[in-house]
């Protein structure tokens, strides 16, 4: 069997390479179609091919103009005629064409009319609002992409609701549990590269973007520290959202020296470092359906805090320490007693530890997914 994996922006590269690579473990023939590997790319093929079909030309303007409005304009305008124009063929000789992201609707509009009837076509859903209500243009269209698929992947029931309520047909819909992820280990460099802490360590990463309530965190915590609570954040990853009012916040409070910050696009092993020197991770999302970097931090058995936004909502209790979505003072409350106490930390990043062993992973990920392509191959004329 022949899959064509797109992730044309590689959005989640560390679920792409081992979804693929346990696709490939299971005896499928697998590709991953994307964008030109950059160096914070952590992505090493095994038992499956890696083309940057996507975006060649403006990812090397990238190195030379940076990440500004040309560059994204010149990044959606190539999008378009490749959907439009673009070479096929890789993905027409495949049998099935997985999705994995969808980033620009109205040029991806264009490749999937060109695609149906040629492959057989399944996307995975990561999240039923996939855009999270930021995305623009971006987005624009998504849902009606959403009917072009003969298979429609979730990673759980929240999201399998919520598109059926946008009216999915139910028996397109497959739910295949998201397994844990483990980024790549921090190197000696990366471990030195990141301060140890003073005081209990608080950390959000990943991508900084509205919906995921770092203004939340931020009005948490200065809740606390005016209260006279001893302990640190630290925010580690790329904005993509005006930061600067939150960080002139923490200064005008006199915190400024409690709030560490390392912005921009890091490697895996930057990240794990992070990860590694930190006491509690923090995830105050508005909304979510699953979150791949809460997957990605279970096996280092630290505190967490989460919302009660989707998966989290779902989580068994003591795996992690829940507040309302959206309530900066709850997230307060549920903050302290694990800045106060080490044993409360010690005990629930041991159970966060061990959920994370029973979750399952790859290999049934890659049979379910199998599965999935059987039967959508069997159902076509």
């Amino acid at each position: 069997m022949k899959v064509a994996m797109l992730d044309p922006s590689l959005f989640t590269g560390r679920y792409d390479d081992s979804l693929c690579a346990a696709l490939a473990g299971a005896g499928a023939d697998v590709t991953l179609l994307a964008r030109p590997m950059r160096a914070t790319d952590a992505i090493d093929p095994q038992g499956y091919r890696y083309v940057p079909h996507f975006f060649r030309h403006s990812e090397a303007l990238r190195k030379r103009i940076g990440e500004g409005r040309p560059f994204r304009v010149a990044k959606a305008m190539e999008y378009g005629l490749s959907c439009a124009l673009g070479d096929i063929g890789p993905l027409a000789r495949a049998d099935v064409v997985h999705v994995q992201w969808l980033p620009l609707a109205p040029a991806d509009r264009l490749m999937l009319r060109r695609l149906k009837g040629r492959a057989a076509l399944v996307h995975t859903v990561h999240n039923a609002d996939a855009y999270h209500a930021d995305a623009g243009v971006q987005g624009r269209g998504y849902r009606a992409l959403l009917d072009q698929f003969d298979a429609l992947v979730v990673h759980g029931d929240t999201t399998r609701a919520a598109l059926v309520g946008q009216g999915i047909d139910p028996a397109h819909i497959h739910v295949t549990p998201h397994p844990p992820m483990q980024l790549m280990t921090a190197t000696a460099a990366d471990l030195a590269s990141v301060p140890d802490p003073a005081v209990p360590r608080i950390l959000f990463f990943g991508t900084i973007r509205p919906y995921k309530g770092v203004d939340l965190l931020i009005d948490a915590c200065l809740q606390q520290w005016q209260a006279g609570h001893a302990f640190e954040l630290v925010l580690a990853g790329k904005p993509f959202m005006d930061v600067a009012p939150l960080l002139q916040k923490v200064r005008a409070a006199g915190f400024a020296d409690r709030l560490l910050t390392d912005f921009g696009f890091l490697t895996e092993g930057r990240l794990d470092a992070h990860m590694v020197k930190s006491d509690v991770i923090a995830f105050p999302y508005r909304h979510i359906d699953s979150s791949g970097a809460f997957l990605s931090a279970l096996h280092h058995g630290k505190a967490m805090v989460t919302s009660d936004a989707g998966m989290f909502g779902q989580l068994p209790g003591g795996v992690a320490t829940r507040f309302p979505a959206g309530n900066a003072s709850a997230l307060a409350q549920a903050l302290l007693p694990l800045v106060q106490s080490a044993a409360i930390r010690q005990k629930q990043g041991g159970q966060a530890c061990a959920y994370g062993t029973i979750m399952g992973d790859w290999k049934d990920m890659a049979v379910a997914t199998i599965g999935i392509y059987n039967a959508v191959l069997a159902a076509r004329p």
